[in-house]
């Protein structure tokens, strides 16, 4: 059986156009920078295994949803396996880590070093294909890579607290569901791949949330609602949605220049939702992350 990539046949690229898909990319970003700030509003009501268990079991509803109103036939049984590699990175381990990582780390702190997500999944998919990115590449990733890690150094006074462990955890997992999720896109829509993962970790996740809900407190106030569902509804499979949809109309490369403004786009949500005190370190680090990641825009990563 074969998927039809129908998000990159000119049917789809002609519905988005030039102007929709740049506006579907830039909702899919804004979507993205808004997870941590919800991840936090949404452990004033949930325990981080908790709410980690819910926004993927509510997403998978979603998605699945979708994908019986859509009739969208099963994925190759090939298919499978890679499609269990991004629900290990993106559906459970790049949230629940973040979301642990959250407890301790401010938002600003986390949305600094999380900056380093598309450097990390390039240097993935260097390993798991045959492409190689230039030296060029390479150098502003490892400068990237330096400014994330003296930021982190000076934030936390030299010493590496649990919290940017988790971090760092959180890039690796979420750089290689990134990765296959991407290699998945070229054989399926990319709207399909993060819904079958939803739907593949369904199961497990309705277990967790079972066993979670049993021994972690919850209260349901205003913000832990409100960021449960927006993390189901708006990080898990919206964003998703639609920064697919906008790559397929405008191309990966362009869409991936616009990515670039989420780091500083989640520092102005900590300061405006959350009221954190944001450190100036914080703006310049995720600035000089941005300029090392733009060079390996232009370095043919």
């Amino acid at each position: 059986m074969t998927v039809q990539n129908s998000a990159t046949t000119p049917a789809a690229i002609a519905i988005g156009g030039h102007t929709g898909g740049t506006l579907l990319a830039v909702l899919g970003v804004v979507a993205f920078s808004l997870t941590f700030p919800a991840t936090v509003w949404g452990l004033d009501g949930f325990g981080p295994w908790s709410l980690v268990a819910l926004r993927s079991v509510l997403g998978a509803l979603i998605a699945g949803g979708f994908l019986l109103a859509l009739r969208v036939p099963l994925p190759e049984r090939r298919h499978w396996g890679p499609l269990a590699a991004v629900a290990g990175g993106v559906v459970l381990g790049f949230p629940l880590l973040t979301t642990l990582a959250l407890q301790t780390s401010a938002t600003s702190h986390a949305a600094v070093v999380v900056g380093l997500l598309p450097l990390a999944t390039a240097a993935v998919a260097a390993v798991r294909t045959s492409h190689r990115p230039s030296r060029r590449f390479w150098l502003a990733a490892g400068a990237g890579a330096a400014v994330v890690a003296a930021f982190t150094a000076r934030q936390s006074g030299g010493a590496i607290h649990s919290g940017d462990l988790y971090l760092f955890a959180a890039l690796l997992v979420c750089a290689v569901g990134y990765a296959e999720g991407g290699r998945l896109a070229r054989l399926m829509p990319g709207w399909q791949v993060i819904g079958w993962a939803l739907v593949l970790s369904l199961p497990l996740m309705l277990a967790v949330a079972v066993l979670a809900l049993a021994h972690e407190p919850v209260r349901l106030t205003a913000h832990g609602v409100t960021g449960l569902l927006w993390l189901a509804a708006g990080s898990s499979f919206a964003g998703m949605y639609v920064w697919y949809r906008g790559m397929a109309a405008i191309g990966i490369a362009r869409a991936s220049q616009l990515q670039l403004a989420q780091p500083l786009l989640t520092l102005v949500w900590s300061f405006a939702l959350l009221g954190e005190r944001v450190s100036p370190a914080a703006p310049a680090a995720a600035v000089a992350v941005l300029v090392c990641i733009a060079v390996t825009q232009k370095a043919g990563n």
